[in-house]
């Protein structure tokens, strides 16, 4: 049964979501066709993409996939330049395709850690450069799907958390350097989001690591996430034009601990994963 989206703020607005075909990219671009907007989907898999398509059109959704890897110049260039051509506008940016792994950080070789900064960090500078013409046509929004590893060093997670604490640095330089041009930008630190492989995802990974690496968020005692909460917290986030978002909100207080005392930082950390 198909449903006409709702006449609001998001009426009319363009929205790229990219890791958009499955999991948290799948509930965003479903969180803001809800609310009203249109929404491109993006991710290298263009049957997965057609599928997520499919299915937010069954809903009532006006959404339009574009197969792209984001990790390509030229595929960046393609997708801004057909997003231009056939919606003349965006509106929001929510850079949230990403890759979490598992292994001692000693045991991460330079090409390990090439490989996720490359798709954590790069891709999202790279699409972030590519969108801002547009974005600052429409003073938008632009949001940056880190982690509460982009906090914290989480043991166990390889090059992750260094891919996510970059990905925080760079938000926030964004934030202060685009707040003038009316642009919002927006970090998103998610504790562990629930997937239907969340417990056998990183088995194979983490084979010959302590057991709480293979379980979702390397073992962080927090209650798993449902992402279509957590795109609605997203969609609201930007209406309120707020900074930054952490879930669960009491990791602020690890954060602010951590910032405080290392060694008490260190401590929770370990008490908590």
């Amino acid at each position: 049964m198909t449903s006409t989206p709702p006449i609001g703020r998001w009426n009319d607005k363009v929205v790229l979501v990219t890791g958009g075909s499955g999991g948290l990219g799948r509930s965003i671009a479903r969180a803001f066709v809800q609310a009203g907007a249109d929404v491109v989907i993006t991710a290298r898999g263009a049957e997965a993409l057609e599928r997520t398509a499919d299915e937010l059109r069954a809903e009532g959704g006006r959404v339009t996939p574009i197969a792209a890897d984001i990790t390509r110049d030229d595929d960046v260039e393609r997708l801004f330049a057909t997003i231009r051509e056939h919606c003349g506008r965006l509106d929001v940016l929510v850079n949230n395709a990403g890759l979490s792994t598992r292994s001692r950080v000693i045991d991460t070789t330079p090409d390990d850690f090439r490989g996720l900064v490359e798709l954590n960090l790069l891709a999202l500078v790279r699409c972030t450069r590519a969108a801002y013409p547009l974005i600052s046509q429409q003073r938008g929004h632009i949001v940056n799907i880190g982690s509460l590893a982009g906090k914290v060093g989480s043991r166990y997670m390889g090059a992750y958390p260094a891919s996510k604490h970059a990905v925080t640095a760079y938000t926030q330089q964004l934030r202060l350097e685009l707040a003038d041009e009316g642009i919002h930008v927006m970090l998103v630190c998610p504790g562990p989001i629930a997937r239907t492989d969340g417990g056998t995802r990183y088995v194979k990974e983490a084979e010959d690591l302590p057991d709480v690496a293979s379980k979702p968020g390397g073992g962080a005692k927090v209650r798993q996430l449902d992402p279509d909460r957590l795109a609605a917290k997203i969609v609201r986030g930007c209406e309120r034009r707020n900074a930054e978002l952490v879930l669960p909100p009491r990791a602020r207080l690890l954060f602010a601990i951590g910032q405080l005392s290392a060694r008490a930082g260190d401590w929770l950390v370990r008490r908590f994963t």
